[in-house]
């Protein structure tokens, strides 16, 4: 059965965790408004987030191949091609992606390092808050 995609990432503009749960089938995230449980399609934000990451790795998938292929141990011109092909192509993975889901352990570690998903009750994406490098002053 399909599961959010960021469950346990999403809080609402309180910083209050989003609930997740089921509509028949359909995944939702669930925001507390005043009392009143509001159930948002989890597809909804999904693709939302999903597209924000894919615009923000435009034009560099040049170097996240050649970082993938290091950390896969397989630096050769050929796997190079294959990672940055798929990165060109994300948009077409979304799809897969969604009814796969992000591994458990994946998602904790994203949280970990202070990935956050914020809506607001409606479920609309207010923002997503992620781990940036350290800057220059040494953090």
């Amino acid at each position: 059965m399909r599961q959010p995609l960021f469950a346990g990432l999403v809080v609402d503009e309180s910083n209050r965790a989003a609930e997740t749960a089921f509509i028949g089938d359909e995944p939702c995230y669930v925001v507390d408004d005043f009392g009143f449980r509001r159930h948002i399609p989890s597809e909804q934000v999904d693709r939302v987030v999903l597209g924000q990451l894919a615009e923000m790795m435009k034009g560099s998938e040049d170097f996240i191949s050649q970082q993938a292929a290091k950390m896969l141990g397989q630096e050769d011109v050929f796997t190079k091609a294959a990672i940055e092909q798929q990165l060109k192509n994300m948009d077409k993975q979304f799809d897969q992606l969604i009814q796969v889901g992000i591994p458990e352990d994946m998602r904790a570690y994203l949280g970990m390092m202070g990935f956050k998903i914020v809506i607001n009750v409606h479920g609309e994406v207010v923002r997503v808050e992620q781990p940036s490098a350290g800057g220059d002053d040494g953090e």
